[in-house]
C-alpha cells in the first residue's frame, strides 16, 4: 500500500502536470471505488471544473475544484494515478479516466479494486472516518519532539504497530515503521510505556529522516507502487531492513529476521535493536 512518501510523490507530481487543468469528460469504465455520491452524479460534479490544487492527509490525495469540491482518492493495496499524453497506451485495469481541455488524461487504475473515491464538498470531509480519526502529519511543523512525546504517554503495547496506527501518526505504514525503528536502533516488539526519553527522541528523529529521504527518492516500489508518469520508485535499493530476510545486517552482519508483528511481517535485527 502506498505510504506517505508516494503519496506525497505524487502529490508534487500532480501539481506539476494537472494543476490549472480543465476537466472536459469523465469516462467512467467502472465505478466500483467511487464511495460518494453516485456515479452520475460524480460525472455531473467533475465535468466542467478546473483542478485548483492537490493536498494529502495521510495517504488520502485531495485535489481541490474550482467548484470548491473536493476529489479525494485513498489508492489502498493497488490503486494507481497516472498522467499520460494523447498518444500513450492506456494502463491496464483502467477504472476512470479524467480527459483535460488539452487531451491529456489522469488515469485511476486499480488490480485488485479496493481503491476508494469521492468527490465532497470540504465541509463534509470528515464524514470519511479515517480522515476524521486520523492523528497528526508526521513532517508538519506542528510534529515536534514534544508532541511525539505527548502521543506517546500513556501509551501500551508494541512501538511498531502504534508508529502504523493512522489515528496516532498520519501516513506511515508496514515500510517505514520498520526503517525508521531499525535506523533508531530500537526493537519493533519493545514496548512503549518502557521507552526511555532519548529512545524516543531516536525514534522521532528517524521517522522524520526517513520519510523526508523516500520523498526524496520518489518512494518505494515494493508491491503495485507507480508514480504520476508510470514510473518505479527508487527508494527500494537504500532500504535498510525491509525485505531483507536473512541477509546480513549492514550494521552487524547478523542476520536480518522476520516475524509478525500486529499481524504485518516485520524485518528487524535482533542484536541492533533493543
Amino acid at each position: 500500500m502506498p505510504e506517505l512518501p508516494e503519496v506525497e510523490t505524487i502529490r508534487q507530481d500532480m501539481i506539476k502536470k494537472v494543476k490549472g487543468k480543465k476537466i472536459v469528460n469523465v469516462d467512467l469504465r467502472n465505478p466500483k471505488n467511487i464511495k460518494i455520491p453516485s456515479s452520475v452524479e460524480f460525472k455531473r460534479g467533475i465535468e466542467g471544473k478546473v483542478i485548483q490544487d492537490i493536498k494529502r492527509k495521510g495517504k488520502y490525495l485531495i485535489l481541490i475544484l474550482d467548484s470548491r469540491d473536493l476529489l479525494i482518492f485513498h489508492l489502498k493495496l493497488t490503486g494507481r494515478l497516472l498522467f499520460f499524453p494523447p498518444e500513450k497506451k492506456e494502463p491496464d485495469y483502467t477504472r476512470i479516466v479524467f480527459i483535460f481541455s488539452d487531451n491529456t488524461r489522469l488515469f485511476f487504475a486499480d488490480i485488485r479494486g479496493f481503491a476508494d473515491v469521492y468527490l465532497l464538498p470540504p465541509e463534509k470531509i470528515d464524514t470519511i472516518p479515517a480522515i476524521k480519526n486520523m492523528g497528526p502529519e508526521p513532517l508538519s511543523s506542528e510534529f515536534t519532539l514534544e508532541k511525539f512525546k505527548k502521543i506517546l504517554k500513556g501509551k501500551k503495547g508494541k512501538i511498531k504497530p502504534l508508529l502504523m496506527d493512522q489515528t496516532v501518526i498520519a501516513g506511515v505504514g508496514n515500510i517505514y515503521s520498520q526503517e525508521s525503528l531499525y535506523r533508531a536502533g530500537i526493537h519493533p516488539e519493545r514496548s512503549v510505556s518502557r521507552l526511555k526519553d532519548e529512545e524516543i527522541e531516536a525514534i522521532y528523529r528517524s521517522l522524520v529522516e526517513v520519510l523526508k529521504e523516500a520523498i526524496r527518492y520518489r518512494g518505494s516500489s515494493v508491491d503495485a507502487y507507480l508514480d504520476l508518469n508510470g514510473k518505479e520508485g527508487d527508494y527500494v535499493p537504500r532500504l535498510k531492513v525491509y525485505g531483507r530476510e536473512g541477509e546480513n545486517c549492514l550494521r552487524c552482519g547478523s542476520p536480518i529476521k522476520k516475524k509478525k508483528i500486529g499481524g504485518r511481517g516485520t524485518y528487524f535485527c535482533e542484536r541492533c535493536q533493543k
